[in-house]
């Protein structure tokens, strides 16, 4: 990373730290680094930093650090952090936080497979008021360009009737377009 002028770094992104606290709704500045979040989490060993160090350097104001790493888009949001958590933080609230973050500020260079499931999932609810899994798979592999990814996977899911060939639709498809839209305007 470098050398860093923290105090000059956290002046420079006090409105950074400002706005997530408002946005998550967590005042991250009451964590004191216990690391109990971390310790629990069962994606940290995929992350470049564990959950507590993404907190501390948010609490500095190391937005670029934040907003670039890896962390951030391999968090599942189980929520076993913020369970553990004895400053009640809503740790994995706060890592979505971010991810919207990362998302408006153009940082998704480490987030594109995760952005293009995230859509292809969405789709598919969309479109047929549930999800029609062999229909996001097919989508999710036309996005990322791997087109025959788990093709081995489709007939004999099919064969046995655990996948459909086609979507089964619900009722009430006009409601779940409604929420959708809503969810768009802001809930507006």
């Amino acid at each position: 990373m470098g050398e860093v002028n923290l105090s000059q770094v956290m002046d420079r992104n006090r409105s950074f730290v400002d706005r997530v606290i408002a946005e998550s709704g967590q005042d991250i500045r009451q964590c004191y680094q216990c690391a109990k979040c971390s310790g629990g989490c069962p994606g940290s060993s995929a992350m470049d930093y564990p959950p507590n160090q993404i907190i501390r350097m948010l609490m500095l104001g190391m937005k670029e650090e934040v907003l670039k790493s890896q962390t951030i888009w391999v968090c599942m949001g189980c929520s076993t952090c913020t369970t553990r958590c004895i400053r009640d933080i809503d740790v994995a609230g706060v890592m979505d936080t971010l991810r919207q973050e990362a998302i408006r500020a153009g940082y998704v260079d480490k987030a594109k497979y995760v952005i293009d499931f995230n859509d292809s999932f969405l789709w598919t609810v969309r479109s047929f008021g549930r999800l029609f899994e062999p229909g996001m798979a097919m989508l999710n592999n036309m996005r990322t360009g791997n087109y025959m990814k788990d093709m081995q996977f489709g007939l004999p899911l099919m064969l046995k009737g655990k996948a459909s060939m086609f979507p089964h639709r619900i009722k009430g498809r006009r409601e779940m377009k409604n929420i959708f839209a809503k969810t768009i305007r802001g809930g507006k």
